[in-house]
């Protein structure tokens, strides 16, 4: 198997794994401040941060999302990377 095939499986892989992931993430940061008696989501919105406030009930399922943009944040880099790897190939 050449490394053409490899990389391109590798892309295939990847591509996979992201659309697998685009159903439910969220992109911030979920904390608990020691002052405040709840939880909290800091992101962007419009170029601006902003603090939203993290129902007691819906912890959890927050702070899974937040993972998995975590996740899938690497795989696209790293499909980037895969990217980069096939383009140089075919250019040789």
């Amino acid at each position: 198997m050449s490394r053409s095939d490899i990389l391109k499986k590798r892309q295939a892989r990847l591509r996979e794994d992201i659309l697998a992931m685009l159903d439910s993430f969220l992109i911030g940061t979920i904390s608990k401040s020691p002052s405040m008696s709840g939880h909290s989501l800091t992101t962007k919105v419009e170029r601006k941060t902003v603090t939203l406030y993290v129902r007691k009930d819906i912890v959890p399922k927050a702070l899974e999302m937040g993972r998995r943009y975590q996740r899938l944040w690497a795989l696209i880099q790293a499909l980037s990377k895969v990217n980069w790897d096939i383009l140089n190939l075919e250019n040789k």
